[in-house]
């Protein structure tokens, strides 16, 4: 998703020792950035990004090869009926649900080949770890691909894991379309992906869910460090503004006679920026963006008649998002009446802010500790954890990416860093893991 995070107040969080038979466990980085090499085969793109957008062709084939791969170390598959792919190695008391590690592999149209592909990643090199060490671990593990994080095809993003965790229904998921008009739910049939299994915690139960991803902001890069603690996700609204005014000839129609639905536009943008710039909320980790202009009817010698836009907003604090879209509402009214415009004005899409489970966050914090990283962050992006977190325990991984660039082929995080990524999680996983034996043996 988007460029945004920010430091956060270290919080107190219960400690959680390892077992000392784990000990000799490791990421092997050569092994975890060969896997990531792989992942990356299908959808890249000449300028060493990539291009792998939810149920194209590429999204199949490397589907197809998660499902090969995790095969090798000891996994059954279960895809449910929005083409999550869990691959579930068992445990020792496999009436538990599984401890999920999960992200997404789908990208955006312009995207690099670290944001959330790194997280599955990770996810399979615990399962080859434990594989190779001949480690059954208390509970199941499952490696999960949660489809349509992104959103970029299909949106509102983290579209999938939101059915699992109850906010969207399996018949709104299934019945979204792309910019061609193809639903969801055929191209999930059409490249085979549509399972069995029902979209829901309640069917398909985790009892956890760990996620590694990029940072996609700058403040590990600053640091210098290679991992980051996420204690949880600030507050996100999108929405779409339909501004509707009134086509014309440019050549015939004088200035003062015009409704220009694309002036309006133009200066409901300088008014999101000016918001988050220069009113109380800048200070606040405010933030605004209109990244989406489609205009009509494209003709150069016809003024626009209707303009759709997409905004986006996000702060840490619900409150502060709220004031933004009234601030944002009550803007573009005045724009509109100072043209001759009509308005409306949709809030489709609401991610309130959370926090991580501290428990969770607290196998995170005494594992990144490890690698002497100890930067908390509150991430300013959405991810499928936001989601999991409804239902099950979560927690998230950041991992430090070049400049905080993101969304972008020049996303890049180190070869060291992608491994510390695999090496926190492996031991936060762990930990977990123990304390649910431990949690168990006192019932």
């Amino acid at each position: 998703m988007a460029l945004a995070s920010m430091a956060a107040d270290p919080i107190a969080l219960p400690s959680l020792q390892l077992s000392a038979k784990y000990d000799s466990l490791h990421a092997d980085s050569a092994r975890t950035n060969a896997t990531l090499q792989a992942a990356c085969t299908w959808g890249n793109t000449p300028d060493g990004g990539m291009d792998r957008l939810t149920c194209n062709n590429d999204d199949k084939s490397v589907r197809d090869w998660f499902i090969s791969e995790t095969k090798k170390y000891g996994c059954h598959h279960r895809v449910d009926e929005m083409g999550n792919i869990f691959a579930i190695r068992p445990g020792q008391n496999n009436n538990l649900p599984p401890i999920g590690l999960g992200s997404h592999l789908d990208t955006q149209p312009t995207g690099g080949k670290y944001d959330g592909i790194l997280g599955v990643i990770c996810g399979m090199e615990v399962l080859q770890v434990l594989h190779a060490n001949n480690v059954t671990t208390y509970a199941p593990v499952a490696v999960v691909n949660w489809t349509n994080e992104e959103g970029a095809r299909f949106p509102p993003a983290m579209l999938c894991s939101g059915v699992w965790g109850g906010e969207f229904t399996a018949k709104y998921a299934q019945g979204r379309q792309d910019p061609e008009g193809n639903s969801l739910g055929a191209e999930l049939k059409r490249i085979g992906y549509m399972g069995p299994t029902p979209c829901s915690f309640e069917a398909n139960p985790l009892l956890a869910h760990f996620e590694v991803h990029i940072e996609q902001g700058p403040i590990l890069d600053v640091a210098e460090k290679p991992v980051g603690i996420v204690r949880g996700v600030q507050s996100i609204r999108w929405c779409n503004v339909g501004i509707t005014g009134r086509e014309a000839h440019t050549g015939t129609t004088p200035m003062d006679r015009r409704c220009d639905a694309l002036l309006g536009a133009a200066k409901m943008i300088v008014e999101t920026n000016r918001i988050v710039t220069e009113t109380e909320v800048a200070p606040r980790g405010g933030r605004a963006t209109i990244a989406v202009i489609n205009s009509l009817p494209q003709s150069i010698n016809t003024i626009a008649g209707k303009v759709n836009l997409g905004l986006d907003i996000r702060a840490p604090a619900d409150s502060d998002v709220a004031l933004i879209e009234k601030q944002c509402i009550e803007g573009f009214e005045k724009i509109c009446k100072q043209h001759g415009l009509e308005m409306s004005f949709d809030n489709f899409w609401v991610s309130p802010a959370l926090n991580f489970d501290p428990t969770m966050v607290s196998c995170v914090k005494q594992s990144a500790a490890e690698l002497g990283c100890d930067i908390e962050i509150v991430s300013g992006a959405g991810h499928d954890s936001v989601y999991t977190s409804r239902k099950v325990p979560t927690a998230m991984i950041f991992v430090r990416c070049k400049d905080g660039v993101s969304h972008h082929p020049a996303e890049f995080s180190r070869e060291e860093d992608c491994a510390a990524g695999a090496e926190t999680l492996l031991r936060a996983y762990l930990r977990y893991d123990d304390y649910i034996r431990r949690s168990h043996a006192k019932m």
